[in-house]
């Protein structure tokens, strides 16, 4: 059993927003549960709700650099409970560990950025500078009505943000040992490969357009987009669907659908992906329809104030050195990223996010706390 002390605000804060089955994007009273304890410290609090998604902007100060803490309240489905070791919406701790969904993805972050806010806001002298919440039930859906749209409402505004630390679980091993810096870019396709349907036995009368397509297909998986740079891998591409046929063994389909993905460096843009894919397939003769979905650009943080805060922090309660990092999927710091802040990603271990039985450290809730604390103090600090 835990020695760490479970009555700690940010572990009982942690349990509430666990037991709000807050499925994207239902947010089940989460960021009421936020407002209020903002409200009671002086923060203006603002429902930014577009398309059925709750977003809350809530901001303390009115002069001098701003710090936002962002993330979503919304967590993936649990899948059937009886696959769990325990109910997925009711906080359970065995061990050291606290089980639940959002456990680390994020409401751990939550709590903390919460209860450091309390603490750094019970202290005198008061920060110089503001600090904002920016908390959608959006990111693990769609993504089109959360973070994207309060962005765009607050820089139609002119609202500035200097620094954004974003909660998502970037830890790898030990709390801390790594944040994200930035985020590799993703931009998505569906290729249709048109043919003509015929029968097996008459190909002559027919286009098969799998015939056509695999030599292509190929081709591209072989492309050297680029070779990446000191900050990002080189720009990979991956198939995650190829469909074709009628399911009847003695037809020639009419057309064969391949979806695929490019996570891409910042040496290569959406447009010449785009240009290079087009070109490609046509050099192979084929007749061809495709259609893109820009996920997110890349976007990159150097080191500067932001990044040495979060590492000073984290050496001075973790005692761990910390790593950069631009690796893994997408986030909402892809939008904040466009308004050109300095913006990293710090928050739990990631091992256990979007898994049955999703855990996080019970002792690294208070530690997370602790690190936002010292960021805080050290970038608002007079």
């Amino acid at each position: 059993m835990t020695t760490t002390d479970l009555s700690q605000p940010s572990i009982e804060l942690t349990k509430t927003l666990i037991a709000r089955p807050s499925v994207t994007p239902d947010d089940r009273g989460c960021q009421d549960i936020m407002s209020e304890r903002l409200q009671r410290l002086g923060f203006q609090c603002e429902q930014l709700d577009c398309g059925g998604v709750q977003n809350l902007w809530a901001t303390w100060g009115s002069s001098g650099p701003m710090l936002v803490f962002a993330g979503h309240t919304d967590v993936v489905p649990s899948g059937p409970p009886e696959h769990w070791e325990s109910d997925p919406f009711e906080p359970t701790i065995r061990g050291d560990y606290l089980f639940g969904r959002g456990a680390a993805d994020m409401k751990s972050s939550l709590a903390a950025m919460i209860v450091a806010t309390e603490r750094l806001l019970a202290d005198a002298p008061p920060p110089c500078g503001q600090i904002g919440f920016l908390i959608t039930s959006d990111e693990e859906g769609p993504a089109e009505h959360g973070t994207r749209y309060v962005v765009e409402e607050l820089q139609k505004r002119g609202v500035d943000i200097d620094w954004c630390i974003v909660g998502e679980p970037s830890s790898s091993d030990v709390l801390g040992d790594t944040i994200k810096n930035g985020r590799r870019g993703s931009i998505n396709a569906r290729l249709v490969i048109k043919g003509k349907q015929g029968h097996v036995a008459y190909p002559h009368l027919a286009d098969n357009p799998m015939h056509r397509a695999f030599a292509a297909l190929d081709a591209l998986t072989k492309v050297a987009w680029d070779q990446g740079n000191d900050h990002f891998d080189a720009t990979s591409l991956q198939f995650s669907n190829i469909q074709s046929g009628t399911g009847a063994s003695n037809v020639i389909p009419g057309e064969l659908v391949a979806d695929f993905n490019l996570r891409f460096s910042t040496e290569i843009t959406a447009d010449q992906i785009k240009e290079r894919c087009e070109n490609l397939l046509r050099e192979h003769a084929i007749d061809f329809e495709i259609t893109w979905r820009l996920s997110g650009n890349p976007f990159l943080t150097q080191p500067g104030a932001l990044v040495s805060a979060c590492q000073d922090s984290i050496l001075e309660h973790t005692g761990v050195t910390t790593e950069l990092s631009t690796g893994g999927g997408t986030s909402d710091g892809r939008f904040i990223a466009t308004t050109g802040c300095q913006i990293v990603e710090l928050g739990v271990v990631n091992r256990s996010i979007h898994q049955r039985n999703e855990h996080v450290l019970i002792s690294d809730i208070p530690r997370l706390t602790a690190i936002y604390q010292a960021v805080m103090h050290r970038l608002l600090a007079d």
